[in-house]
């Protein structure tokens, strides 16, 4: 056991109720957002974490248990916005199959990103695997083999492997690929030899749908360990837990929460 008493803050008796709500303002004035709003606003959880970090009184913030990713993710970016070097938030997570570490993105916020958001998404998510020690092996996912059906989803994600390739060509990225192709060594081997990347263990899928149905296939019939969703893009640490998410779940990305602020500082 821990030595160790939180304080504790209820969002209906916050000491600090109106120095939030005066910041909530100044943020959100010129969007219809007014003192009075504010002063409400900032009664609920959902504002009253990402205002505790934006003023400094937390270090991070999870968030989730008990409201839908939109209702949560929402107030955050309003209060936190974006990272000053990235130009769009996406959810990373980290899968643990076999003992072998794998990073499947963005399975929660982007429903159908462009080629241009696809190769943001890609880079975003190379340096969280880097965070972890991690060489990327970037394969960016369709249901299409290096041109084998040419339709405008995966064309998409063809540009999306030239955008990241100029924007960043120290990195290791190749595709379009389907997802067996990017996992086995021997296929690539065997049938593209002329791949930059052989044995993926970053897969950035083309849409919301295959991401967030992905991870969650491995999960449940892999018996994969499924660590996240990490949040990439946040102005400050700020993570969000799946809905009902389990005390592991919960405990694995308040670590992450940390690490994150010890990074951010």
């Amino acid at each position: 056991k821990l030595d160790f008493k939180p304080t504790i803050v209820e969002p209906g008796n916050c000491p600090k109720t109106e120095i939030y709500a005066q910041r909530l303002y100044e943020l959100r004035q010129r969007k219809g957002v007014t003192l009075a709003t504010a002063r409400r606003l900032v009664c609920q959880p959902v504002y009253l974490a990402p205002m505790m970090v934006e003023m400094g009184d937390a270090d991070a913030a999870v968030s989730g248990l008990t409201a839908s990713y939109p209702e949560v993710l929402r107030p955050a970016l309003q209060v936190l916005g974006t990272a000053p070097d990235v130009n769009i938030v996406s959810g990373v997570y980290l899968m643990i199959v076999r003992e072998k570490v794998y990073f499947f993105t963005d399975t929660t916020v982007n429903v159908d990103p462009t080629a241009e958001e696809l190769a943001d998404i890609a880079i975003d998510a190379a340096k969280v695997a880097q965070t972890f020690n991690v060489e990327p092996r970037i394969a960016m996912i369709s249901f299409s083999n290096f041109g084998s059906a040419r339709y405008p989803e995966s064309e998409k994600v063809k540009q999306a492997v030239a955008i990241v390739r100029q924007r960043r060509p120290d990195l290791m990225v190749d595709g379009e690929m389907q997802a067996d192709t990017a996992v086995n060594p021997e296929l690539v081997e065997e049938h593209f030899p002329f791949s930059r990347v052989k044995d993926a263990n970053v897969l950035v899928f083309s849409n919301l749908d295959a991401a967030n149905a992905a991870y969650k296939l491995v999960a449940q019939l892999g018996k994969a360990e499924a660590v996240g969703p990490i949040l990439v893009g946040m102005g400050k640490p700020f993570h969000v837990i799946p809905t009902g998410a389990e005390t592991r779940d919960i405990v694995n990305m308040a670590a992450l929460a940390v690490v994150d602020a010890q990074r951010s500082s």
